[in-house]
């Protein structure tokens, strides 16, 4: 248990870092470096633009991940009168006395409460994604994977002309850190290049691991089901996908897509079925 409270503050530190130093390296080294091609007009120059999308997708994902820390599940523990710790557990999973168990419900002990549709505890957000806040934790995923994969093609395109090198040859990229190591040691590259080489290889690994964990999410969430649930082997009941898709994003999903914003609709929904 020790470990894992370390890491519920590790965690969050590490992304926090990764994300101010992503965003020091792409306004003071990489767009910096698109304003050097005279060809292009000042208007529609390729560091307006790219400067532009990656701040709407670094808003969008530091914005999710704000929310998906404010709005945390509620502590069911505190409406039904459960105790704490132990008791809470034996309560949920019915052991305290026959039918007490709380269907769709567990008990965080790192966060000591008790989320309704409990998914997981996320150590990046250093809280448990449930219900509440199980849309903007895909936003914050998703975004997250683009503003990587936007970082890896500019961090890309400042080593071929920093470099002098192409990256048309598929096997340039899997062979630029084993080339870059030998070069850095032999005094031939220098140490601000070799830290840009080692972030793409680091944005490269965040962005398919963020994107892969927002597939897998999606596709919980079309079937109606959690990761505890699966986890479990719970059954759930059967409803159509739009249904289950509604739930999470709510009917103007499309405005949640373009800003980080609460589920507001959906929130109000489940106050009115309480």
């Amino acid at each position: 248990m020790l470990i894992l409270r370390l890491l519920n503050v590790v965690a969050p530190a590490y992304f926090l870092c990764i994300s101010l130093v992503t965003f020091v390296l792409q306004i003071f080294v990489f767009i910096p470096s698109m304003f050097r091609d005279p060809s292009t007009t000042p208007l529609f120059s390729p560091a307006l633009l790219h400067g532009a999308l990656f701040l709407f997708l670094s808003a969008n994902a530091l914005g999710n991940y704000v929310l998906v820390i404010q709005n945390s599940p509620e502590d069911l523990g505190k409406d039904f009168n459960l105790g704490k710790g132990a008791e809470v557990a034996d309560w949920l999973d019915g052991s305290r006395s026959p039918g007490s168990a709380l269907p769709g419900t567990h008990f965080c002990r790192l966060c000591s409460r008790v989320t309704q549709r409990h998914d997981h505890h996320c150590f990046f957000t250093g809280n448990c994604i449930g219900s509440r806040n199980m849309r903007n934790f895909i936003m914050f995923c998703l975004y997250t994977s683009l503003a990587c994969l936007d970082s890896l093609v500019a961090g890309m395109a400042y080593i071929s002309a920093t470099l002098s090198m192409s990256f048309a040859d598929p096997l340039a990229f899997l062979t630029l850190l084993p080339h870059s190591i030998s070069q850095f040691f032999s005094g031939a590259l220098l140490s601000s290049e070799m830290f840009v080489i080692l972030m793409l290889y680091l944005w490269l690994g965040i962005g398919l691991a963020c994107a892969g964990f927002c597939c897998h999410q999606l596709l919980l969430i079309l079937r109606g089901q959690t990761r505890y649930q699966v986890r479990k082997g719970m059954l759930v009941r059967a409803r159509p996908w739009r249904d289950n898709l509604q739930e999470v994003f709510g009917k103007k999903w499309l405005l949640g897509l373009l800003i980080p914003v609460q589920n507001v609709e959906s929130s109000y929904r489940r106050q009115k079925e309480k």
